[in-house]
């Protein structure tokens, strides 16, 4: 056997393709996802009436496995009248499975927010909302950058799953240019390489992100 990657290399505009609806997925994803995330919290923190249905799901989706998500959403979702595109129901999955990490990790934000803080506030008379506004918000948002840029990282490689629903991403498009060409290790060694430098290059940028915020941390 020989390794030849120019079979694999004569179809780098469709590599490229599959690549960037990757970074597409995995952005959009990441953003609605720690949005949606931020908002369970916000909730779980002030409506006790929904802390428990929400704490529910975010334990459901944490405990079973992205793949699993995926095909009850994608081949599940017509039984109830939900069909969706593969390229929506990918997306929607991501985002969702997303959102009950950044939960978590805003929920753990929220209580590392010293108490002492939000009791200067309210002595110098703020309203609830500007204490949520300025001090705690800013205050959890430095404390749990690590944990988020560790689970957007994490979430990058996740992204390999979605071509089990057929959505046309970057392992998708080379794991069938493989398999029409018969050169397994070339696309796999190909496809590892891709998600080795956006990994890289993803942590790269967070820890500069860290770094950059390190000097706003507040004092326990």
């Amino acid at each position: 056997m020989s390794f030849d990657i120019g079979l694999i290399w004569s179809r780098m505009p469709d590599i490229l393709g599959g690549f960037g609806l990757t970074l597409v997925i995995w952005l959009v994803g990441c953003l609605a996802g720690i949005a949606l995330g931020f908002l369970v919290a916000v909730l779980r923190r002030n409506v006790a009436g929904l802390n428990i249905p929400l704490a529910a799901w975010m334990e459901v989706t944490r405990g079973t496995p992205f793949l699993i998500q995926l095909f009850l959403l994608y081949f599940g979702g017509p039984f109830i009248g939900l069909s969706l595109e593969p390229i929506t129901a990918g997306l929607l999955g991501f985002t969702l499975y997303g959102a009950a990490y950044f939960s978590e990790i805003f929920r753990a934000g929220f209580a590392a927010v010293p108490r002492g803080h939000i009791e200067a506030g309210e002595c110098l008379g703020l309203s609830q909302g500007q204490i949520m506004r300025r001090i705690i918000v800013p205050e959890m948002a430095v404390l749990v950058l690590p944990a988020l840029v560790n689970m957007i990282v994490l979430l990058l490689k996740e992204t390999a799953v979605l071509s089990i629903i057929t959505v046309p991403e970057l392992t998708m498009m080379i794991s069938a240019i493989g398999s029409e060409n018969f050169v397994f290790v070339e696309s796999l060694f190909l496809l590892a390489l891709f998600y080795w430098a956006m990994v890289e290059i993803a942590g790269w940028l967070g820890r500069q992100a860290e770094v950059k915020l390190a000097s706003f941390r507040p004092a326990t």
